[in-house]
């Protein structure tokens, strides 16, 4: 069986934002296969990571600002803002895709595992998933 369904996120301030409760709703009728999650967006990004304590959030994002700072004078794409090119380029660094295996009918996270929106502008707009479940 193969299903897919876009799952659309409301718009969210910048930052990582734990969307694991809205994916998992969407895992139902897969006794076990896989869920691929593609964010059709170009300037926010997927990861799993660390759900447990609140502050991981807060790290990632404050690094990837020192990493990336928005207004950096080497980008020239600056028609949307100078907070455009640098989220490009962390949806580069971070990805736009993952693949989540399904066993017994749930996402195989683990334990302390959790699937995050990272938005990368300050008014990104709302963000859809292409969700597809393949599985019996």
């Amino acid at each position: 069986m193969i299903r897919q369904k876009i799952l659309t996120l409301p718009p969210m301030e910048r930052g990582v934002h734990l969307i694991t409760p809205q994916i998992e709703k969407e895992i139902s009728g897969i006794h076990r296969g896989l869920a691929h999650l593609f964010l059709r967006h170009t300037s926010a990004s997927l990861a799993i990571n660390e759900n447990y304590d609140p502050q991981v959030r807060r790290d990632i994002e404050s690094f990837l600002r020192s990493l990336i700072p928005d207004c950096w004078e080497g980008f020239g794409h600056t028609l949307e803002g100078c907070d455009d090119m640098p989220a490009h380029m962390k949806n580069i660094l971070i990805g736009p895709s993952l693949t989540i295996p399904v066993a017994e009918g749930r996402l195989a996270l683990g334990t302390w595992q959790g699937i995050y929106l990272l938005e990368h502008r300050k008014h990104g707009g709302g963000r859809e998933i292409l969700l597809t479940l393949m599985g019996e």
